[in-house]
């Protein structure tokens, strides 16, 4: 099913069945879960109360990594794992999960000798099997970075990790088990669990939330999957179960490179606390995160950044980048996630597993923990739950989490006279099959001013890409509100001519969206 006019009532109209597997939750651990259950023949349905990847999974530091700071907490098995799965995504997703240069300045009064951190890095190259860091003395780091101007600085490491755009990811996921015979609609929201007459969950009521009807469904599964990240146990809560998650906010800084000309990434440890934080070049702009505090039990779905997290970061960039005298009128955008932690009452939260878990309460398989880069992992464990439910499923282990690009991919977009890079790139986020929608020459496949999109992924996107609403669109498709000041509203004009054909909406309904988008990112994404 195509994600075109009209493919909402076609996905409500296709809900009354009985499936093998509901999952609920459209970030990155139900995207992964639905691709499993795709491959292994499944009759599947995914629901998100909101868009695909709108929680976490469009929050995150955009890092596939190791997570080198797992080491100092002995957190082996998760740096194993994290490792494991940065080098497969590295081969699988080309184009979208991408290798990242890190550099590390060692600094006077760090919570951590050099050498320790050069230890790790040789744990680190060792589980990856390869050998790709080294050491630098003050002179060769201020060469490798000038940016960092500290007097603090004692020499340094160079070490590699990737990065990748994390809503396109979950987005590339879900797409491809879509098209793979799966079932998977935003804006449906749980109501309630149905349960049997003895408390086993068995389905679930669905209300549209996409403010375009008032229908309502009851949906009856073999297995219900609860992958909903930090909001796991509400639903664990409608079976009577006590909370087991530590919801933790981490929040980012996001600067134009014209204020921070960033070519590397750069991690250091915050020099109040210790704290690993990394600042890295993404999609045009500059990154800076990321915070580690409580959330507690508000958990709205658009968190925003604390004035306490936001002078942290600040600090932490002025200790380090001193003569690029940054201030919070330089900042164009910030952006939080909440982190789904299991609760073992460690009185620093960054002292808390990284590990993903598994429950499997009265019917209802909770699958919560874990991190970006370890979602096949989750999904694969997730798998083997459900088969306890349904008997032997015929599965194939080694089957690719994401579909192979052909050779010949970078190709097809030849007559654009984009460069290879940028034609892998489009291919990677849009799937081959899009590779038409920017066959095009001419001013939409100009880039957008200081970010790597180009204008027609705009209209692409609002053709085929289940966009609801504008917010959809520019924080999760096409991710101009966090990369362009006042969030990309400087060229709402030409935005709107793009795609408001292919939406659908009528006037009204576009001074609405934007209304609402305008609203959103003076809540939940400025300072």
């Amino acid at each position: 099913m195509d994600w075109i006019k009209g493919w909402r009532d076609r996905a409500w109209s296709d809900l009354s069945q009985v499936w093998d597997v509901i999952i609920i939750g459209g970030g990155i651990t139900g995207a992964g879960i639905l691709r499993q259950c795709v491959h292994a023949g499944l009759k599947v349905v995914l629901v998100d109360a909101d868009d695909f990847a709108s929680g976490t999974s469009s929050r995150s530091s955009k890092l596939v990594h190791g997570g080198m700071r797992y080491l100092k907490n002995a957190q082996l098995r998760v740096t194993l794992e994290s490792v494991t799965e940065r080098e497969y995504l590295l081969k699988q997703g080309r184009g979208l999960v991408n290798r990242l240069g890190f550099l590390y300045p060692c600094l006077d009064g760090d919570h951590m000798p050099g050498w320790v951190f050069g230890a790790g890095l040789i744990v680190y190259d060792l589980m990856a099997r390869q050998w790709s860091h080294r050491s630098y003395d003050v002179e060769d780091m201020r060469e490798l970075c000038p940016l960092i101007t500290t007097s603090a600085m004692r020499g340094g490491f160079r070490f590699f990790d990737a990065q990748t755009d994390d809503a396109r990811l979950v987005l590339r996921l879900i797409r491809e088990s879509v098209s793979g015979g799966g079932l998977a609609l935003n804006y449906a929201r749980v109501e309630s669990l149905l349960k049997t007459n003895i408390g086993q969950v068995c389905g679930v009521i669905l209300r549209d939330a996409s403010g375009e009807s008032d229908r309502q469904v009851e949906v009856e599964g073999r297995v219900v999957i609860n992958a909903t990240g930090a909001w796991a146990d509400k639903l664990r809560g409608d079976i009577g179960k006590a909370p087991r998650l530590r919801p933790l906010r981490g929040s980012h800084l996001v600067f134009p490179f014209q204020r921070f000309p960033l070519t590397r990434a750069i991690t250091f440890l915050h020099p109040q606390d210790g704290r690993p934080v990394f600042v890295l070049p993404w999609e045009g702009a500059v990154i800076f995160g990321t915070t580690d505090v409580d959330q507690g039990q508000n958990l709205v779905t658009d968190p925003s950044i604390s004035n306490a997290e936001a002078a942290y970061l600040l600090d932490g960039l002025k200790a380090v980048f001193p003569a690029l005298e940054l201030t919070f009128t330089d900042v164009i955008a910030t952006f939080s996630g909440i982190r789904p932690v299991v609760n073992t009452g460690k009185a620093n939260p960054s002292k808390e597993s990284r590990e993903h878990v598994l429950w499997d309460e009265n019917g209802l398989l909770t699958v919560s923990g874990g991190k970006l880069t370890t979602f096949r992992i989750m999904a694969r464990d997730a798998l083997k739950a459900v088969r306890r439910h349904l008997g032997h499923i015929p599965y194939d282990p080694d089957v690719p989490v994401l579909d192979p690009l052909p050779p010949e991919a970078e190709a097809l977009l030849a007559n654009t006279h984009l460069p290879p890079s940028q034609c892998l790139r489009l291919i990677a986020r849009y799937g081959v099959n899009a590779s038409t929608s920017f066959c095009a020459k001419g001013e939409d496949m100009e880039a957008i001013p200081s970010t790597n999109y180009v204008w027609s992924e705009l209209r692409q996107a609002a053709h085929g890409e289940g966009v609801v609403h504008l917010d959809d669109l520019l924080l999760r498709r096409v991710r101009l509100g966090l990369l362009l000041p006042n969030g990309g509203q400087d060229h709402m004009a030409r935005i709107r001519l793009l795609t408001q054909p292919d939406l659908g909406w009528d006037d009204t309904r576009w001074r609405k969206e934007v209304e609402a988008y305008q609203d959103l990112l003076k809540k939940s994404y400025r300072l």
